[in-house]
């Protein structure tokens, strides 16, 4: 089955993981993306050879690289060549998207700014993923993940200790503005299929790392204050919480609504006093006993292994809503995982049998395809220039000498 995106073919000048995400994940869902990259290094995203001190390589391949860059086709141009602009602009022209992630002023420098690309293609659609946004004191700053979790507020409202930033691990500001400037596109898209017309689309850092904690910070724009950090020690409500059980495995309760679960949760976890206990006896008195309580929940979970506790909460008749808490090397294992194909396998023509993030959209006529794997550098070079954009094979060995290819 074909993908949704069959006959997009996006442009994709970016590097390292926000811009290249964004276009990778437009690949799963069926667009053609043609990767632009530096003559001779290619995407700096290549040389990266440990993340946090654990290696990326395996079989000879950048885990970092190839997880940002499936199904993607790659031309190595020297940009600083008249020759190599009008390779660009050649592909623009026949191109439904130009997408980069270079530092404000950088691409209107080099030509490649959405002015310019207009006048080769005026129905393009021109995305740039940003640090801060295009406005602003601030949007010509660099940015990569680090920076767009501190100053999008999300290292606050992690962790026990109410004074120190936590950064979280695994480039999330990155993905989720990479998500945000897929979303864009895709809206982009649509708009034009109505209009005739192309139009610029930026998501940044900030503004999507924003749009994630969207409740929190509405809290703070309406009521005049953020969510304070809290801790599970003393979480408001007991049965929204987690809790570690006897092998050291934890599970989380989520009963939003806890005066409707107390009797039958009471029951199923063997401590019917607790239901008869003046200072649980509702979620206000919960809340402010709520100290006590996780205390005597921790010590009752703490009986049995978390297996064992699932069938209890299973069987216990209060349709309770709970999961376990995986961890991230949990989750290939999962079954609701693999039944979702939310990881899917994938016989890589270099590295053999591997494991990829599947689709985490489900469409039923359109899926998109996850399975594939990144380019070689410049794999793709003689491939667009001779069949896509009309270059003789002569042509072809003129810029190889000019070294502009």
């Amino acid at each position: 089955m074909s993908g949704p995106l069959d006959g997009i073919r996006i442009i994709d000048w970016t590097i390292w993981q926000q811009g290249p995400v964004a276009t990778q994940m437009l690949a799963d869902l069926g667009a053609e993306v043609i990767k632009i990259e530096e003559r001779e290094r290619g995407d700096p995203g290549r040389g990266i050879v440990a993340i946090s001190g654990s290696g990326t390589g395996r079989s000879g391949l950048n885990y970092y690289f190839e997880a940002n860059n499936k199904h993607k086709q790659s031309i190595a141009l020297d940009l600083k060549k008249p020759e190599a602009c009008e390779i660009v602009y050649r592909l623009a022209a026949k191109s439904d998207v130009f997408v980069q992630n270079f530092r404000k002023g950088v691409a209107k420098r080099l030509g490649f700014g959405y002015a310019e690309l207009c006048k080769h293609n005026p129905r393009i659609i021109y995305a740039s993923a940003s640090g801060y946004g295009p406005e602003g004191p601030d949007s010509a700053e660099p940015s990569f993940d680090y920076l767009g979790q501190a100053r999008s507020g999300i290292m606050n409202t992690i962790g026990i200790d109410s004074t120190t930033p936590l950064y979280i691990m695994g480039g999330i500001a990155d993905q989720m503005g990479a998500t945000m400037l897929a979303y864009g596109i895709l809206a982009a898209l649509f708009a034009r299929e109505r209009t005739g017309v192309g139009q610029e689309v930026d998501a940044s850092h900030l503004g999507s790392m924003m749009a994630l904690q969207g409740l929190n910070v509405v809290s703070r724009t309406i009521m005049g204050k953020e969510f304070p950090r809290s801790t599970r020690e003393k979480a408001y409500n007991p049965l929204w919480n987690h809790y570690q059980c006897a092998d050291g495995k934890w599970f989380s309760l989520a009963m939003l609504q806890p005066d409707r679960y107390w009797k039958d949760f009471c029951a199923a976890i063997g401590r019917p006093d607790l239901e008869i206990d003046p200072r649980f006896a509702e979620t206000k008195t919960r809340g402010k006993n709520s100290a006590a309580l996780i205390a005597i929940l921790d010590e009752v979970f703490k009986a049995r292994p978390r297996d064992e506790w699932m069938k209890v909460l299973k069987a216990g008749g209060g349709d309770f809503i709970y999961t376990i808490v995986n961890s991230v090397s949990d989750l290939p294992d999962d079954p609701q995982v693999r039944a979702n194909n939310y990881v899917v396998d994938y016989e890589h023509p270099q590295a053999g049998k591997m494991t990829l993030l599947g689709m985490p959209v489900k469409l039923s006529v359109t899926p998109g395809e996850p399975r594939g794997h990144a380019p070689e550098l410049g794999e793709h070079t003689e491939l667009l220039l001779t069949e896509m954009l009309g270059y003789t094979w002569d042509d072809v060995a003129r810029l190889r000498e000019a070294n502009v290819i």
